[in-house]
């Protein structure tokens, strides 16, 4: 997709309009594909793709804020310490509602039948084979960061955000009377691109989860998920030990589907 993709705001109901008016809406069709294209993306890094004065591009971003189509998510910027959370804008629930999501209900309906006829482990080898494509692109990039915790939490926050997930890493430091074991990292997500499908589907969160575990080196906690309805997906990451255990070799590729399907068939 590029930057000139049509996305329609407004629906086919949209009145007829001023020549002014219909320029408006097509530059604002412009902007909101730019976010589906680029975000989570900051006003600043819009204006500069698209040729607007940060005032244009503004007014552009409110209008399609108060329409529900594009919201904002707030990032820590690595290394920028407590100062404030930039600004990012992504498509809402409502947006994406608006492009069509019939790939996420044909994806389901596949996996509701796949799970009836091969039953559920099938479907969290499905989950595995998705997730096992990020675990080997983020292993590398984790290892460089070293044995602290802390640092390997950083290094996946900034491989996620990269993949459009909107992650920040929090440090939570434990203060007396508590003990020092207990201080963690909170690693956030914003976005998560199959919120619907892990909402019928909590296997692709618990899978995620024990990638993300193992990519830090410590076991973590899954506290919250934009697919059972909270606001992010947060999770615990203790740092009390401050460096991993060794990572285990990577994993063998979960068998085929075909293989789990012929497994669940010949059962008595």
């Amino acid at each position: 997709m590029t930057n000139t993709t049509a996305v329609p705001v407004a629906g086919p109901g949209r009145a007829a309009s001023s020549p002014v008016a219909d320029a408006d809406e097509r530059t604002r069709d412009r902007v909101l594909a730019a976010v589906l294209e680029h975000g989570p993306v900051s006003a600043a890094e819009l204006g500069d793709m698209l040729g607007f004065t940060p005032a244009a591009v503004r007014r552009h971003l409110d209008h399609l804020s108060r329409a529900g189509v594009i919201e904002v998510k707030r990032v820590a910027k690595p290394g920028a310490g407590a100062g404030r959370p930039a600004r990012r804008y992504v498509l809402s629930s409502q947006g994406q509602s608006s492009l069509g999501n019939d790939y996420l209900d044909i994806a389901a309906l596949a996996l509701q039948e796949l799970q009836k006829v091969a039953g559920p482990d099938a479907v969290r080898a499905f989950a595995e084979e998705r997730f096992a494509d990020m675990e080997r692109r983020y292993a590398p990039e984790i290892e460089q960061a070293g044995p602290d915790i802390r640092d390997r939490a950083t290094a996946l926050s900034a491989a996620l955000s990269r993949d459009n997930f909107v992650a920040s890493a929090a440090t939570i430091e434990a203060k007396a009377p508590l003990p020092a074991a207990l201080s963690s990292v909170q690693l956030c997500q914003g976005h998560c691109p199959i919120q619907q499908l892990a909402a019928r589907f909590p296997v692709f969160c618990d899978v995620e989860t024990e990638v993300f575990s193992r990519l830090v080196g410590v076991d973590v906690r899954r506290l919250s998920t934009l697919a059972r309805g909270g606001h992010v997906c947060t999770t615990h990451i203790p740092t009390g030990r401050l460096s991993a255990k060794p990572a285990p070799a990577p994993a063998a590729a979960p068998a085929g589907l075909d293989e789990v399907i012929n497994h669940q068939q010949e059962r008595p």
